[in-house]
């Protein structure tokens, strides 16, 4: 169960040809895969193109009409693994996943894939993970082309550009038996426009008639002697036919004044933000306009030496912006100008910043100083984000005194289940009196290493949670490493480099996996493990008889993590246990957000019919708190947090539960496994109450009324006795 479903938005993917088509960029790239003739897709779900995967498979009937095989694969390398078909075959195949980490996973596929060449064309689509917006390190895909010699695309945010690299992609492939990677920048993904759309072709040879078919070449297989000659193949003839390609079909894209004394060279996915820039300076309109020459690098790798030499060859100076580093086309270029014996001077990370991500700030701040020293007449602009800091235009002035602001760490959802999993696992530590070495993994769980737990020192990767925490695995040590993956790490990895490693080795670590029945983290989709029973996937393989399937004896799944006191006691006869070898736990309870988009609509519609519909909420006595917060420090609810305290003789605030809340019942949980104050109440709120409901309300209001007459009349007397 994705987080979003694209039923609908698949149905334009039919659409005829010279229409046009509108939509998101990752619908864009689909009807350019239906366009090129693709034979066969794969890929891993992974931000920020996640919801691609989601697409291609909203879209299995449309792929089926046009004998298209599509798989969602188990990791990156699966999906790299694929692009074999092409090798011998003339197929069309295309992967996607998230770079740096997918490429990173895919690497050893990849590079063989590289090596080899191919016949078909091969498109590696990766969503480049780069900026404010990345959820992992900050790495490029860049180096990856470079050193495995595939060319890399970088097509500017434009749903006709993304396209026509998607069709040139594949052409180019083709063209010089090389792998295409095709990088979209975040934005890129999900921008929404529109494109004249071209007929959908079946492929040229579809898998079926591969498979009935069978070539080999043994030449293309990665073995020496052959694999010596693929690097002398890769420079005496894929590299000129790429570049002959790219330069005959005008890959690159130059805008602005045929002439003039200075230019700007720009990554083609870095465009719609150079182009913001100048239109702040004065230098261009919103269309594109520009009064300074430009240079787009659409295709960032191979540069072409003789289009960079006939942009320079007559200006005083260029601009390089080139995001991210090491700064490998700068360095590139300095080559090739000074190569050519030009003098024109090059300036890129001097001007702008040598690392981050190049926000309209950034580029605007870099392309004014640019001119400043070699075109200051062009400047008509004055925009806010070069005023000094103090005056009321900058953004950078302070509006607010910044300790008026709390900041709050990122953290789990409202409900989720594997907040109860750390808080049993805190408790558990109380227990016994011990901490532990926490090795993380790559998900939603990885939020623990923040307030309130504290709990993770390392995280090396999806599904390496458990190999994270091999090396601290020491027999002698007195205590147990404790490891953490959700269900997606495990079955992309980490059965095998993780639990089978531990098995082999006879570690003595405990992993805890965190199973919510979804890849929750990449967006929701199904797994391995999942409880749904869908069509074309095999799912409900439990994880428990998996880990033991390769070697664990003792392995429990707890099926209720909000069971906080149950579970914490499995933790403590895990870390206790004089049993050899590792632990398993497998905590499951539903992700709460992909419950909440099934349940939501469900309630709603029962809402609607007249049906009565029971919704759970908690809440916190303020008369009963003590305001001691103890309950907060093991739980972190983003709807737990405090209110000022009703009774005038207390200054400490109470605990207090928002409207947020979506009655999980952890807070409650938490409170009674640690044996913190009975201040937490739950309310059942009824819609369209029966009347069973409605007479057991007045039954309840009037014993509730009697029994407070009681009260009131001993406080009474009480006060009188004082006042007396």
């Amino acid at each position: 169960m994705a987080e979003r479903s694209f039923a609908k938005e698949v149905l334009k993917l039919r659409q005829e040809p010279g229409t046009r088509f509108e939509g998101e960029g990752i619908l864009a790239v689909t009807k350019a895969l239906l366009q090129s003739g693709v034979a066969y897709v794969g890929g891993y779900q992974g931000a920020p193109i996640s919801h691609l995967m989601d697409v291609l498979g909203d879209a299995r009937e449309i792929l089926d009409e046009y004998g298209v095989y599509f798989e969602n694969s188990a990791s990156e390398a699966t999906a790299a693994a694929m692009l074999a078909a092409s090798v011998h075959y003339p197929l069309r195949g295309a992967i996607t996943f998230k770079s740096t980490v997918g490429t990173n996973v895919a690497s050893d596929a990849l590079a063989n894939l590289s090596s080899g060449g191919v016949t078909g064309g091969a498109l590696i689509i990766v969503g480049e993970d780069y900026g404010e917006g990345s959820s992992i390190m900050q790495e490029r895909s860049h180096a990856f082309a470079m050193k495995s010699q595939m060319w890399l695309l970088d097509p500017r945010p434009d749903h006709t550009a993304i396209v026509d690299a998607v069709e040139h992609g594949f052409a180019l492939s083709e063209a010089s038996n090389t792998p295409v990677m095709l990088e979209l920048r975040l934005r890129s993904c999900h921008l929404h426009g529109t494109f004249t759309t071209r007929e959908n072709r079946r492929p040229q040879m579809t898998v079926q008639e591969a498979m009935e078919n069978p070539q080999r070449d043994v030449s293309r297989v990665v073995l020496p002697p052959a694999s010596f000659l693929h690097e002398q193949e890769k420079i005496a003839h894929r590299w000129p036919a790429a570049v002959e390609y790219i330069r005959e079909n005008r890959l690159n894209e130059t805008f602005g004044p045929a002439d003039g004394r200075i230019g700007l060279i720009v990554q083609g996915g870095l465009y719609n933000t150079l182009n913001r820039a100048l239109e702040l300076l004065g230098c261009s309109d919103a269309f594109g306009d520009t009064a300074v020459p430009l240079y787009v690098m659409n295709v960032t790798y191979p540069v072409i030496d003789e289009e960079i030499v006939e942009f320079c060859a007559d200006k005083d100076a260029v601009l390089l912006l080139e995001e991210g580093q090491p700064d490998y086309i700068e360095q590139n270029l300095n080559a090739i100008l000074r190569r050519a014996g030009l003098d024109t001077a090059l300036h890129g990370k001097d001007l702008l910043p040598k690392a981050g991500e190049y926000t309209p700030i950034a580029v605007t701040t870099g392309v004014a100083a640019f001119l400043g020293r070699y075109a200051p007449d062009l400047v008509t602009g004055d925009p806010a984000v070069l005023a000094p800091v103090g005056d009321p235009r900058s953004p950078f002035t302070e509006r607010v005194d910044g300790r008026a602001v709390q900041p709050r760490p990122p953290g789990l959802c409202t409900g989720c289940p594997e907040r109860p999993i750390f808080s049993a696992l805190k408790l558990a530590e109380r227990e016994t009196g011990v901490e532990h070495h926490v090795s993380a993994d790559i998900g939603c769980h990885l939020f623990a290493i923040n307030e309130p737990f504290n709990l993770g020192a390392t995280t090396m990767g999806y599904g390496l949670g458990s190999a994270g925490g091999a090396a601290l695995s020491s027999k002698d040590a007195g205590r147990r490493g404790i490891a953490v993956m959700g269900d997606g790490g495990f079955w992309h990895n980490g059965l095998t480099s993780g639990v089978g490693n531990a098995v082999f080795n006879e570690s003595d670590q405990l992993l805890v996996v965190v199973d919510n029945a979804y890849a929750a983290a990449t967006g929701g989709q199904d797994l391995l493990s999942s409880r749904a029973i869908l069509p074309d996937r095999s799912t409900n393989n439990p994880i428990e008889r998996a880990v033991r399937g390769v070697g664990v004896t003792w392995a429990k799944t707890m099926p209720d993590t909000f069971d906080v006191a149950k579970l914490r006691d499995v933790f403590i006869d895990a870390l206790t246990s004089t049993k050899k070898g590792p632990k398993v736990i497998v905590a499951q309870s539903e992700c709460q957000l992909n419950k909440q988009r099934r349940e939501k609509p469900e309630r709603a519609a029962a809402v609607k019919a007249g049906k009565r519909v029971v919704t759970q909420r908690f809440g916190v006595d303020a008369e009963t708190c003590t305001g001691d917060h103890a309950c907060m420090r093991i739980s972190g609810c983003p709807s737990l947090t405090i209110a000022p305290n009703p009774d005038p003789m207390r200054t400490d605030p109470v605990a207090h539960v928002t409207d947020t809340c979506v009655g999980c019942g952890v807070c409650g949980n938490n409170a009674h496994a640690a044996a913190l104050c009975p201040s937490f109440y739950r309310t059942d709120v009824v819609t369209n109450p029966t009347r069973i409901d409605r007479l057991r309300d007045r039954v309840r209001g009037a014993v509730s009324e009697r029994l407070g007459r009681g009260l009131e009349s001993r406080a009474g007397r009480y006060e009188s006795t004082e006042a007396f």
